[in-house]
């Protein structure tokens, strides 16, 4: 399984980012997918869910109302559209995914250790 995250860029407050994250190696269909970022000196903070069967999606309260995930099954991939960015938005942002033969529910994952597989990142800066 891997993922390659893209997309990240220097933006000016106000301004707007889409970032994807290409998923690759995965023979099932269902999986939760979840959106993290690492601002410099931070520890990472959870930043949106996608759940399996598309029921639950979640976000940060730091970023609801201004991002937006979407997933695109036929292509495996995953978006994150960033709108009124802001300088505290400025980070690492990493996209990771709950692979497993099955799920109970439909979870929608805030931490991070229920994730199994990362990719490495794409770099947001929000000047002011």
């Amino acid at each position: 399984v891997q993922l390659q995250a893209s997309g990240g860029g220097l933006v000016q407050a106000g301004g707007s980012l889409r970032l994807s994250c290409a998923l690759s190696g995965l023979s099932r269909r269902y999986y939760v997918v979840g959106w993290f970022r690492q601002a410099p000196g931070k520890e990472r903070m959870w930043v949106s869910c996608f759940s399996p069967y598309g029921r639950n999606i979640n976000y940060a309260e730091s970023v609801e109302g201004r991002f937006t995930i979407f997933r695109d099954y036929a292509k495996n991939s995953v978006s994150l559209q960033m709108n009124a960015l802001k300088p505290e938005d400025t980070a690492v942002y990493i996209c990771a995914v709950d692979y497993r033969p099955e799920f109970s529910g439909d979870p929608c994952h805030t931490d991070a250790s229920e994730y199994n597989y990362w990719g490495q990142g794409t770099e947001v800066t929000v000047s002011s």
